[in-house]
């Protein structure tokens, strides 16, 4: 397939590092507009920007937190005054705390949990009121398979990948009639930064999880992405793809 979002604009969230930096220049290669949000790491997004330098008119950046019900009302109303309509939003934002059951912190259960759920209902509310007006949509959330396996030291990650693919099945019952798709990616072991704290030891091990006995790149979660974006997939809708290497 030849994607084209030429005419679109897409909406991604933790657009300027990782996998999310990734699916932002997969859109931008194919064509779209792209509307990047950040938390607070400026030196990921001015190296995003600086190193797309050619598709600076195709770029916006936003700073805010997606946990945060004002920042998204502020960031929908500053992308409907400035940027106009959009198409697609992919909710990528995520974070890790982990610890053990027995010693994690509350916060740092709230922290998850916020950041990964809770970021992704208040994303997706704003913007099936913006879709729902054009009878035209695609939401992709970026969830991960620990979400369905589980690992020690992850119980706040895990049950927020749980809930976020029970969050789209929903949602896409809700929006079918409208022209909006719902849809989970699911990825595995991903070479970005995300896992860049697991010792050399974690590594292997993690490896031979893998059938395929290697890390997936960024590029084979955005291709996947563009995949779903696309309105040649306008029958899939409430669904899980995975791209984890068999794990």
């Amino acid at each position: 397939m030849q994607f084209d979002f030429s005419d679109q604009t897409a909406i991604v969230t933790g657009g300027t590092r990782g996998i999310g930096r990734s699916v932002s220049e997969a859109f931008l290669k194919a064509g779209a507009k792209v509307v990047a949000t950040y938390k607070s790491n400026h030196d990921a997004a001015e190296s995003f920007c600086k190193d797309n330098s050619q598709y600076n008119s195709q770029i916006q950046l936003a700073q805010f937190d997606v946990s945060d019900s004002e920042g998204v009302e502020g960031f929908y109303k500053l992308v409907e005054e400035r940027y106009g309509p959009f198409q697609i939003l992919v909710n990528n934002s995520g974070i890790r705390k982990d610890s053990v059951v027995g010693m994690m912190k509350e916060e740092d259960w709230r922290d998850v949990i916020d950041a990964n759920l809770t970021g992704t209902f208040l994303m997706s509310k704003l913007a099936v009121h913006h879709l729902m007006r054009q009878r035209y949509g695609r939401i992709i959330t970026i969830t991960s398979p620990i979400g369905r396996m589980g690992f020690a030291g992850q119980s706040n990650y895990a049950a927020s990948k749980a809930a976020q693919v029970a969050f789209t099945q929903s949602l896409a019952k809700e929006v079918a009639s409208r022209g909006i798709t719902a849809n989970c990616i699911s990825p595995g072991f991903i070479e970005t930064d995300f896992i860049s704290d697991l010792s050399d030891k974690q590594r292997d091990g993690y490896k031979a999880l893998v059938p395929l006995k290697r890390f997936g790149k960024p590029e084979e979660v955005a291709n996947a992405v563009l995949f779903l974006a696309s309105k040649e997939t306008a029958y899939i809708t409430g669904t899980t793809l995975e791209i984890s290497g068999g794990l």
